[in-house]
C-alpha cells in the first residue's frame, strides 16, 4: 500500500503513463464521456467528491502545464475564482470545444459535481 499522496490506484497508473501535452479531463456529473474514453468515475453523491477537491489533489499530484476551461465558467462564479487562483496558465474554449477535445483525453476523471460548466482539461507538463 502507498504511504500518502494519491490512493486510487487508476489514477496513480494514469499519472504515471503521462508524457508532455497528454490531457485529463477532470468532469462534473453531466459531462458526456466519449465511449473511446477510459472513464474513471469518483462520483458518490450529489456534490461528493467536489470538482475543486479532485482538481487540488490532481494539481498536488500532476506537472499541469496549462488548464483549458470552457468560457461559460464564468457563470459558475465560485469555480471560476478558484480555478482562477489555482493556475496561472488558463487557456478559454466554448463549452461544445471543450467537449469535443475530451475524445482526445488519456480519461475523463467524473466527480459528483452538480454545478453548472465544472469541467477543465489539464495539460501535462514535464519535470524538467
Amino acid at each position: 500500500m502507498k504511504r500518502k499522496g494519491m490512493l486510487n490506484s487508476h489514477i496513480t497508473k494514469l499519472l504515471a503513463d503521462l508524457g508532455h501535452t497528454d490531457t485529463i479531463v477532470v468532469a462534473d456529473a453531466g459531462l458526456p464521456v466519449p465511449d473511446d474514453v477510459e472513464k474513471i468515475d469518483l462520483s458518490l453523491k450529489e456534490g461528493v467528491p467536489s470538482f475543486l477537491d479532485v482538481v487540488q489533489v490532481m494539481k498536488g499530484e500532476m506537472v499541469v502545464e496549462k488548464v483549458t476551461l470552457a468560457d461559460e465558467v464564468k457563470r459558475n462564479q465560485h469555480v471560476y475564482s478558484e480555478m482562477s487562483s489555482l493556475f496561472e496558465a488558463i487557456e478559454y474554449t466554448s463549452h461544445e470545444s471543450l467537449k469535443e477535445q475530451t475524445y482526445k483525453a488519456k480519461a475523463v476523471i467524473r466527480t459528483g459535481e452538480v454545478t453548472p460548466f465544472a469541467n477543465c482539461i489539464l495539460h501535462a507538463g514535464v519535470i524538467f
